[in-house]
């Protein structure tokens, strides 16, 4: 099943980078309804930080970007290795807080966005190099000053 999983999560990925929104939300949600809520943590965590991004509504956003926390929390690096050989689980870890400090932002709960860059920040050492770990890093520094200003 994971070359599946994994060739889902593909098929998904690219309807959501090309713009098509509605697709994607379907065929993450198929993907999901699939793994379900106990399944490898590997296949959970990433359906749902990117179904997180495709929610047009930010309380249903911070409900999936919950989930994908939810499913890092049980991942080894072992495991996310096997999926991509520089992932960590720590690594993930700064994008998936930083992913709720902006849900919380657009939410209003400054207090708990705050808590969660502050999470972000301590795991961003463990990012790498290059384009994801400079993309979070961005989004973390954005982040930062929004909330300076509040």
């Amino acid at each position: 099943m994971s070359d599946e999983v994994m060739a889902a999560i593909t098929t998904a990925q690219q309807a959501a980078l090309s713009g098509d929104r509605p697709r994607a939300r379907e065929l993450f949600g198929e993907l999901w309804t699939r793994i379900g809520d106990d399944g490898d943590p590997t296949h959970r965590v990433t359906p749902a930080h990117f179904m997180a991004d495709l929610q047009d509504d930010p309380s249903q956003e911070l409900e999936w970007d919950r989930r994908a926390l939810a499913a890092a929390d049980v991942l080894t690096d072992d495991r996310a290795a096997s999926f991509h050989p520089l992932l960590t689980v720590r690594g993930m870890r700064a994008s998936l807080h930083a992913s709720l400090a902006a849900d919380y932002e657009r939410l209003g709960r400054l207090s708990e966005a705050r808590e969660q860059l502050h999470l972000a920040e301590a795991a961003e050492p463990d990012l790498p190099d290059g384009g994801y770990g400079e993309l979070v890093r961005s989004a973390m520094a954005g982040l930062r000053e929004r909330l300076r200003q509040h």
